[in-house]
């Protein structure tokens, strides 16, 4: 019986998880980052979205530089 509530309980959070990857990325200081550009950038379709996310990129941290 404990066998069947973990497999139900995998295939569920297996689910919730891969439904999670759908979302367009948006600049933070994560994605922003080298390594997060990388990861981050083959997930837009155009070239316009990959600019509009670098831009957003710039912009935030712009945004960090003036406060500090």
């Amino acid at each position: 019986m404990n066998v069947n509530k973990y497999m139900v309980l995998t295939v569920g959070l297996s689910i919730a998880l891969i439904g999670c990857g759908s979302e367009v990325p948006e600049p933070s200081t994560i994605n922003c980052s080298p390594s997060g550009m990388e990861k981050v950038l083959p997930h837009f379709s155009s070239e316009a979205e990959r600019q509009a996310f670098i831009d957003g990129c710039n912009a935030s941290g712009k945004e960090d530089t003036a406060v500090e």
